[in-house]
């Protein structure tokens, strides 16, 4: 399987709409002339994936403050969101992306390393996207645990 390419500073960001958690669909243009965090995470309710969600959750009101967004996506079916949104207290929107075309889109789906070995999966990735739609910071194989408190002292929030 190819390298899946990757999106870079300066990139524009691959447009979507998905359903959220109540199978609303969401769109990147919907935050059009604001800044919005896409992260991409490999399963909802996993122990690092929940940890990485509550962190978004509980750093929300600094990033909204400064005029951040943030928008989770992973393959998990909008079920399966509404759960983890439930069990978590999450206050940001969750989308569903069952077919990977977003993921693979923004770079976040193919090989990657786990224990050693080569699979391919989803890449956990955060990128923060500017007013214009275009990638302002792009993360890839980020940890789950730590990884909103870097990404702040990052874009300085």
């Amino acid at each position: 399987m190819p390298a899946t390419p990757r999106l870079s500073v300066g990139d524009r960001a691959p447009a979507f709409t998905l359903p959220d958690a109540q199978d609303t669909p969401v769109s990147l243009s919907d935050y059009a002339g604001r800044k919005v965090i896409v992260y991409f995470y490999p399963a909802a309710s996993t122990p690092g994936c929940t940890k990485q969600a509550c962190d978004f959750r509980d750093n929300l009101k600094d990033l909204d403050d400064a005029g951040i967004a943030v928008l989770g996506i992973s393959p998990d079916k909008p079920a399966k969101l509404a759960k983890f949104v439930e069990a978590e207290g999450l206050t940001f929107p969750l989308l569903s992306d069952p077919d990977k075309e977003v993921l693979t889109a923004w770079g976040a789906f193919g090989e990657k390393k786990m224990y050693g070995k080569t699979v391919t999966g989803v890449i956990r990735s955060t990128f923060l996207v500017d007013e214009d739609a275009k990638i302002e910071v792009a993360q890839y194989n980020v940890r789950a645990t730590g990884h909103v408190a870097k990404l702040r002292r990052d874009i300085a929030v």
